[in-house]
């Protein structure tokens, strides 16, 4: 299959110019003005936009939760991802507290082998380090191409751990050449707020919000980038939400030491005023918590000072029925927020259109950035020839609203409902295959390949 697009703009991280691309098999065989290629297919892409494929490195598909599994599967995540331009998912396998790495990792393959419209690979979360677990640190990297091992710093008696397995768990990826990701909130503090306010009758979703305030990410993103300078540990916090965990990094940097950050695109365009809408809030029920207008500000100043290097989603949906477990008490509300389909849209929408950040930046937060920290650059996350054929043809003009009765997500309400955005998806192309055209799906089930990931350096 070889695919011809003429006479679009190009934007790189780097780089903004029009030209035509050619892919043959899986992958950028040539780009340079008038072609002279005959293809199976040609695209014209005057007056559009191509970026290389979005890839959201914070995703949770099928995930087990709160007695309960997020709503969208592998099979429609990444066809949900695919018609918003993302091209390239990693979730999260869970380790069970008391069982090895290779009993998760089965059971996560067991979910997504043979069920993936768009490309994927995953996240590692420990959350039992022990000496057994420590011996396959180096089996995951080594064999199965699974890089970065997320930790939890909340959710006391599931996920988390403490700080001596921490530190244990540092020395040995970085040890073995790869990355340690955390959920940095203080686990502790949280509980007892929560438990205060159960106790108080305060039960309504904004109490969720009021039990995780700033202090909570702010002192366990300093003790995270604490543990991480002594163990120099390439080190990335998942879903910033604040203006206080984003100084402790900016004061990480003081002493020399670069703290990788992602933020997600709900942090940047909603805020916790949402919380106040009696049981409604519960839609916006995500740890972290919705935050102020002053920390979008921070978030969006961040990503242009390179501080904030990735905008993910943390998508992880779940139907109105499955939120009304917590309809009495908001310690039960499935935590999670459904953005897979919308991210490259409305952060273009609200990003670029409205002026806060240039076109590479966009690139950079919504695809490049991710690529290099994640050991899967320049195979992904750039144009260029012998890369993957991973494109985006973007429309900067057209107008569109997003709505529960449009999207393609598998939950039966919008965070976004009647917001009316600018720019949007034409084509969405993987591996040099057209997989989305204008809605039109043009790819089967099982298209999408796990990708191995490199080790990495810690270097951006």
């Amino acid at each position: 299959m070889s695919l011809l697009i003429r006479n679009g703009r190009i934007v790189t991280s780097s780089e903004d110019y029009i030209a035509d691309i050619y892919t043959e098999g899986e992958t950028i065989k040539a780009i340079g003005k008038n072609l002279s290629m005959k293809a199976d297919e040609e695209i014209d892409a005057s007056g559009k936009i191509i970026f290389p494929g979005g890839i959201d490195p914070h995703v949770h598909l099928d995930m087990p939760f709160m007695g309960t599994f997020s709503s969208d599967n592998y099979e429609t995540g990444t066809l949900a991802a695919l018609h918003g331009g993302t091209t390239m998912v990693i979730d999260f396998i869970l380790q069970t507290q008391g069982k090895s790495l290779r009993h998760a990792l089965e059971q996560w393959q067991g979910r997504s082998n043979g069920n993936c419209y768009g490309d994927y690979s995953f996240h590692m979360a420990v959350t039992d380090f022990n000496e057994n677990t420590q011996k396959e640190v180096k089996e995951m990297v080594e064999k199965e191409g699974i890089t970065s091992f997320k930790t939890f710093m909340a959710y006391k008696g599931a996920l988390m751990i403490d700080d001596r397995q921490m530190v244990g768990l540092m020395q040995e990826v970085k040890k073995q050449g790869g990355m340690v990701t955390v959920h940095a909130t203080n686990g502790d503090m949280i509980d007892y707020l929560i438990a205060k306010h159960k106790a108080e009758g305060k039960l309504s979703p904004l109490y969720h919000y009021l039990s995780q305030p700033e202090i909570t990410e702010a002192e366990a993103s300093g003790r995270f980038a604490d543990m991480a300078n002594y163990t120099g540990v390439p080190a990335y916090i998942v879903h910033m939400t604040c203006e206080g965990a984003l100084n402790h990094v900016r004061d990480a940097a003081r002493r020399n030491q670069q703290v990788f950050v992602e933020t997600c695109i709900q942090y940047l365009v909603l805020d916790a005023s949402l919380y106040e809408k009696d049981f409604d809030g519960a839609k916006y029920v995500m740890s972290p918590p919705l935050r102020e207008k002053k920390d979008q500000a921070a978030l969006w100043a961040g990503i242009n000072q390179g501080t904030v290097l990735v905008v993910a989603t943390d998508h992880c949906p779940f139907k109105w029925e499955q939120k009304k477990m917590g309809e009495k008490d908001f310690s039960k509300i499935p935590n999670g927020h459904p953005a897979i389909e919308h991210r490259m849209e409305l952060l273009y929408s609200e990003g670029v259109h409205k002026g806060k950040i240039s076109l590479n930046k966009y690139v950079e937060v919504s695809s490049t950035n991710a690529a290099k920290l994640f050991g899967m650059y320049p195979k992904k996350g750039t144009i260029g020839i012998g890369s993957d054929a991973d494109l985006v043809i973007f429309d900067p003009q057209k107008k569109h609203t997003i709505s529960v009765n449009t999207h393609h997500m598998n939950v039966d309400y919008s965070s976004y409902e009647g917001w009316e955005l600018t720019g949007k998806i034409q084509q969405t192309i993987l591996r040099g295959q057209v997989a989305v055209d204008n809605g039109n799906v043009r790819i089967n089930k099982g298209y999408g390949q796990f990708v191995k990931r490199n080790k990495v350096s810690g270097i951006i």
